[in-house]
């Protein structure tokens, strides 16, 4: 099963449009809102990781790392991880040649991630949404897994990053 989960993060706002000047207020208005404001989101960090357990411990074995200069770049780098993924776990039998035994049906039980992760892929609203929830500076997770591994896929504003970082300092307690 894919499940994608939302956390918020800050977002940063600048207070102008193409056509003209808005006010602080009016970009603070925009903002209480949810809409009108233009989200400033330039970098990407993308990783992908799988997980496991290892001696009754659970342990992550990253898969990837990418740090991508625009949005568009984060989704394609995201749907690539997915379908390669995808392919590793379930390679085309016509395309290659196999050794007798190297490949064994599971269980109808089992999740079969490497169709849930190309149906991700494939799905343009899917792709909107996480389009939509990064550029608003929240985290993106696409998360499954099988009876034994877990393969997560991460992408997150660097923006987001640094302002979450610096709010805790921006606090200080007055006596």
């Amino acid at each position: 099963m894919v499940t994608a989960f939302r956390e918020c993060r800050y977002s940063n706002f600048r207070g102008t449009s193409p056509h003209r000047s808005r006010t602080g207020s009016e970009v603070w208005s925009a903002y209480q809102r949810g809409d009108g404001g233009v989200s400033v989101h330039d970098e990407f960090l993308c990783h992908v990781t799988a997980y496991g357990t290892c001696g009754g411990q659970r342990i992550g074995v990253p898969l990837g790392t990418y740090r991508a200069p625009t949005l568009a770049l984060a989704l394609w780098w995201l749907r690539d991880r997915a379908s390669w993924i995808a392919e590793r776990l379930d390679p085309t039998p016509e395309g290659t040649v196999f050794p007798a035994g190297a490949l064994v049906p599971v269980a109808d039980t089992v999740a079969d991630v490497p169709t849930l992760l190309r149906a991700w892929c494939a799905d343009g609203d899917r792709q909107e949404q996480a389009a939509d929830e990064l550029s608003g500076g929240r985290l993106v997770r696409i998360a499954a897994s099988d009876d034994t591994t877990e393969y997560e896929l991460l992408a997150e504003s660097v923006d987001a990053l640094r302002m979450q970082r610096t709010v805790p300092a921006l606090v200080v307690t007055m006596a």
